[in-house]
């Protein structure tokens, strides 16, 4: 039986900054730049899900795409949306709140809740118009 993907875009919006509480105000500033403000920064978030797996007979979907949006909305973009990530995620807590951070525990929420026969394959965060992560749960 052949295998396909589905994606599923989102959006979400978040403050953070790039810190690590081991290094002085000045190594921060130099590493991270910009990104280290004590006053934090924002981004306008677009997430990609990519899930895959066989069709369901039944239906023809992989998985009902309805049904995936609420997932990823219960478990991420209402975690997320409109918080700081520093400060408000549980599942940022003690961690540099980078990019390739944040897609590698956005994977960690959402890989459990996946219906039976369908694995997430792909998640890719867009964090401005030049960079984005992806990763594969490798």
């Amino acid at each position: 039986m052949p295998t396909f993907y589905l994606t599923r875009r989102e959006h979400f919006n978040a403050a953070h900054k790039l810190y690590n509480p081991q290094w002085s105000r000045e190594k921060n500033d130099e590493v991270f730049g910009k990104c280290a403000n004590e006053n934090w920064h924002g981004h306008n978030f677009e997430l990609f899900v990519t899930v895959k797996g066989p069709t369901d007979p039944e239906t023809g979907f992989i998985v009902d795409a309805k049904l995936l949006s609420r997932i990823i909305k219960e478990f991420v973009v209402d975690v997320l949306d409109h918080r700081n990530l520093n400060l408000d995620v549980p599942f940022m807590e003690g961690k540099i709140c980078s990019i390739e951070n944040l897609v590698f525990e956005i994977w960690g929420q959402l890989a459990p809740e996946m219906p039976a026969g369908v694995t997430l394959h792909c998640i890719r965060l867009v964090e401005t118009p030049r960079i984005y992560v992806e990763y594969f749960g490798e």
